[in-house]
């Protein structure tokens, strides 16, 4: 079956190109040139898009402002930010929107495909657990779900590995870069601000349970602690 991509990119020789490329590849491509058509895209097609690839800079909408509304009805969907901004401020802030990866401008097209392929693996590793307790709460992983006393918080991709590699070492220390070389596939600086980030996240998520922390083992990692 082929992977289906919402491609959202205004500029009409690089969308082209891209287009062209991910099809002859095998994937199922659907351009899309401003942020507010893919946005409406995507809510008449969710249930056929495995992954999307979005420009930051569109007319309309931009690629974060696309993303931020994907997620509120979306929180699994792998997402690819595009751009020709290189500045890691830009970068941390496609990541707290909820993207699973960031790719700067100019860029190697076999790049862009492999990526794809290793979000694609993470998503459907077959080694994932059905469900898993935290404490008093419940982690289903295959559905990225954290069941919380508030209601049911939805994970995204990222969210949902990372707690996943604590879960399945709670009470026991996690190299950080092995967490980095395990979900985002090298341990580089910007990757490690980027997990922070992720790390924060879930910190506020599982706050509502006094006998869950995650601590921070200075030079070393990260441990989940169920008292």
């Amino acid at each position: 079956m082929k992977v289906n991509i919402l491609l959202a990119e205004d500029d009409e020789n690089l969308g082209n190109l891209l287009n062209t490329v991910l099809n002859s590849k095998g994937f199922s491509s659907s351009w899309i040139k401003n942020g507010m058509d893919a946005l409406d895209f995507f809510k008449n097609n969710s249930s056929n898009i495995d992954l999307l690839i979005l420009d930051v800079m569109m007319p309309g909408m931009d690629g974060f402002n696309v993303a931020e509304n994907i997620r509120k009805m979306d929180k699994t969907k792998p997402i690819i930010f595009l751009t020709a901004k290189n500045l890691n401020q830009d970068k941390l802030e496609g990541f707290q929107v909820g993207a699973d990866d960031y790719i700067t401008k100019p860029f190697l097209m076999e790049e862009l495909i492999a990526r794809i392929n290793a979000i694609l693996r993470r998503a459907g590793s077959s080694e994932q657990v059905k469900s898993n307790s935290i404490g008093s709460l419940q982690y289903d992983e295959v559905k990225s779900e954290l069941i919380l006393t508030s209601g049911v918080k939805k994970l995204t991709t990222k969210e949902n590995a990372l707690l996943s590699l604590l879960v399945r070492n709670k009470n026991e220390v996690v190299d950080r870069q092995v967490a980095l070389k395990t979900i985002w596939g090298d341990d580089s600086y910007f990757n490690g601000r980027s997990m922070d980030v992720y790390i924060a996240k879930l910190r506020k998520m599982l706050s509502e349970e006094s006998s869950i922390e995650i601590l921070n083992i200075h030079g070393i990692g990260f441990k989940l602690i169920v008292k």
